[in-house]
C-alpha cells in the first residue's frame, strides 16, 4: 500500500511519475481532451481537521475530473471530532471508500491513520509537511523553465536551480528541504533565529542530499539566501492556530517581508511562488505579490492537476 505522506517516503522516480502523471492531466485538461488516467466512480473521502480553501476546492473538483466523487468530512460533524480513536475511524472509513485525504494539525495522526487504513492516505497538510503544495510548486517551476535536467525535461539555461526559502522554518520550509534533497537542487533557507526548520527534518535533508547531489544552506539572512536566485519563496508568518503569536512573530520576522528590494537581488528571470493565504505587506508587499515575477495564481491553478497526478498514481499503485 502506497500513501503520500511526506516527500522523505518517496524517490527521485516516483516524484516525477507523479508530474509526469499531472503534466499529462494537465495537457488534456488544457485542451478539451479526456484524460486517459480516470478515477470513475471512484470515492474520496476528504477529512478536514483544520480549514482550508484551495485544499477542499482543488482535491474536491480533482476527483470529480477523473470520474469519481469527493466527501467533504468536517472533524466536527465525525466521531473524530469527538474523540473516537484515529484507528478506528480509519478502518471504519476505508472499508467504504477508496482513498482518504486527511488535512490535520499534526503530523503524527496522519501517520497512525495511514497504518490503519485500507486504502492509500494524502497528506492535504500537517504540522510537518504540506506535500501536495511542494509538487505543485516544482510543476510551476517546470512551467517556467526551471528545473533540473533529467529525463524529458531539459534547462540547461538554469543549471542547477536555485531556491531561497524566506520566512518561518513551518510545514513549507521542511517540505522544500524534502524536495530539493529528493531531487538534487540548491535551496537556501533564510529565518530568524528560534524559527529555523525542524531539527530532525534537516538532519533527514542533509542524508538524502548525500545521494542526490542537493545543496543546503541556512541562514539567518535574506539577503544571502536571496542572491541571484531562479526561485524566490515564502509562506505566512503566522499559520491557522498561531494567532496568539501573533505580535511576537511580527516582531521577529520584520526584516523577513519580500519586497521590491530584496526581489532585487535575485536573478532577473527569478519567480516569485507563494502557497497562499498571503498577507501583503507582512512576508511579501504588494508589488511582489501582483508583480511580473510572481507566478502565484499559476502555482494556485496547478493545485488541481498536480493532486489528479497524486491521486491517480496512488490508485496505480495500490
Amino acid at each position: 500500500m502506497r500513501h503520500f505522506l511526506t516527500l522523505g517516503d518517496l524517490s527521485k522516480e516516483d516524484i516525477l511519475q507523479i508530474l509526469d502523471l499531472a503534466i499529462e492531466i494537465k495537457d488534456c485538461f488544457l485542451q478539451n481532451r479526456p484524460t486517459p488516467h480516470r478515477m470513475e466512480n471512484k470515492i474520496l473521502a476528504m477529512i478536514f481537521e483544520k480549514n482550508s480553501t484551495r485544499t477542499r476546492v482543488s482535491f474536491e473538483a480533482g476527483i470529480y475530473q477523473l470520474g469519481g466523487m469527493g466527501m467533504f468530512l468536517s472533524s466536527k460533524d465525525i466521531q473524530l471530532g469527538r474523540g473516537e480513536p484515529i484507528r478506528d475511524t480509519a478502518r471504519a472509513i476505508g472499508s467504504m471508500v477508496d482513498m482518504v485525504m486527511l488535512r490535520t494539525y499534526a503530523q503524527e495522526r496522519l501517520q497512525e491513520f495511514a497504518q490503519y487504513s485500507p486504502v492509500p492516505v494524502i497528506n492535504g497538510l500537517s504540522d510537518l509537511f504540506h506535500p501536495a503544495q511542494l509538487l505543485t510548486d516544482y510543476l510551476t517551476m517546470i512551467e517556467c523553465g526551471i528545473y533540473l535536467t533529467d529525463r524529458k525535461y531539459s534547462s540547461p539555461h538554469i543549471g542547477i536551480p536555485k531556491v531561497a526559502y524566506i520566512g518561518d522554518g513551518n510545514n513549507m520550509a521542511n517540505s522544500w528541504l524534502m524536495l530539493a534533497s529528493k531531487l538534487g537542487f540548491e535551496l537556501r533557507i533564510a529565518s530568524p533565529e528560534g524559527y529555523m526548520p525542524n531539527a530532525n527534518i534537516l538532519a533527514q535533508a542533509l542524508e538524502f542530499a548525500q545521494t542526490s547531489g542537493a545543496i543546503i544552506h541556512l541562514s539567518h539572512s535574506p539577503q544571502e539566501a536571496i542572491k541571484d536566485a531562479n526561485v524566490v519563496t515564502t509562506d505566512t508568518w503566522i499559520s491557522m492556530g498561531q494567532e496568539d503569536e501573533k505580535e511576537m512573530r511580527q516582531k521577529a520576522f520584520q526584516n523577513y517581508c519580500i519586497d521590491d528590494k530584496l526581489m532585487a537581488l535575485a536573478d532577473k528571470n527569478a519567480i516569485f511562488l507563494h502557497c497562499f493565504p498571503a498577507y501583503r505587506g507582512q512576508e511579501v508587499s504588494e508589488n511582489v505579490l501582483e508583480g511580473s515575477q510572481s507566478r502565484v495564481f499559476k502555482e494556485a491553478q496547478n493545485r488541481l492537476h498536480t493532486q489528479k497526478g497524486i491521486m491517480v498514481w496512488l490508485h496505480k499503485n495500490r
